[in-house]
């Protein structure tokens, strides 16, 4: 569930499977609501489809972007907003890696999808992302691991506008039911950490060695 300004609530994208599809997310939007965490549903293309309040408020700081707004695309949020990096903390590596490896599995999957292509070939139209992900994101798939591909369980830095919550870390959350993913949608929730809470023993991490831990993947410019 989402709200525009001024409180009024945003009914749910319209979507495929007729009028019970469209009731149960009216339905789980309502659950969604109920999470206290940024908790988001999105489609194979990270087109967002049901936000909770929790989750805008999470992003209310960044500026306006035609293209990847949080609460539209998550995708194109992390790879191309220019503002990404205020809420993500270490955004470079420890988001826009991530997601591109994502991308790239979701693109052999739905290559013919015209969405994703659209997104690849932005990608392309940056030098320094097109290198990232034909050169960096195989070697760091390689170090990293099955695990590169998984959502659930990952803890990432974040910067949340709130000063109570300030700098700090979530866990990245992956609760998808049966019924939303006979829709070929995802939920995530990001579950943000107490900054006060003891920090946990620091892990030894493999680090992606020559050329490859030098490439930086950057937002791309606007065409």
């Amino acid at each position: 569930m989402a709200y525009q300004a001024g409180g009024q609530r945003r009914a749910p994208r319209p979507v495929p499977g007729g009028l019970e599809a469209q009731a149960y997310l009216q339905d789980y939007a309502t659950l969604l609501e109920a999470v206290a965490f940024p908790s988001v549903v999105f489609d194979h293309r990270w087109d967002v489809v049901l936000a909770n309040s929790a989750f805008e408020a999470l992003f209310r700081g960044v500026g306006p972007h035609p293209t990847a707004m949080p609460c539209d695309n998550l995708l194109r949020f992390v790879l191309f907003h220019p503002d990404a990096g205020t809420v993500l903390g270490e955004h470079e590596p420890r988001w826009c890696l991530p997601m591109l490896a994502h991308f790239k599995a979701a693109l052999e999957r739905y290559g013919h999808d015209h969405e994703l292509q659209a997104i690849r070939r932005e990608i392309a139209q940056d030098p320094i992302m097109e290198a990232a992900y034909r050169h960096g994101l195989p070697h760091w798939i390689r170090v990293m691991g099955e695990t590169a591909l998984e959502y659930d369980g990952s803890v990432r830095p974040l910067l949340h506008p709130d000063p109570r919550w300030g700098a700090t870390e979530c866990r990245i959350v992956g609760d998808t039911p049966k019924m939303l993913q006979t829709m070929g949608f995802t939920r995530l929730t990001l579950v943000v950490r107490d900054p006060r809470r003891p920090a946990t023993a620091p892990r030894r991490t493999r680090r992606p060695r020559g050329a490859a831990a030098h490439l930086t993947v950057v937002p791309a410019r606007d065409a």
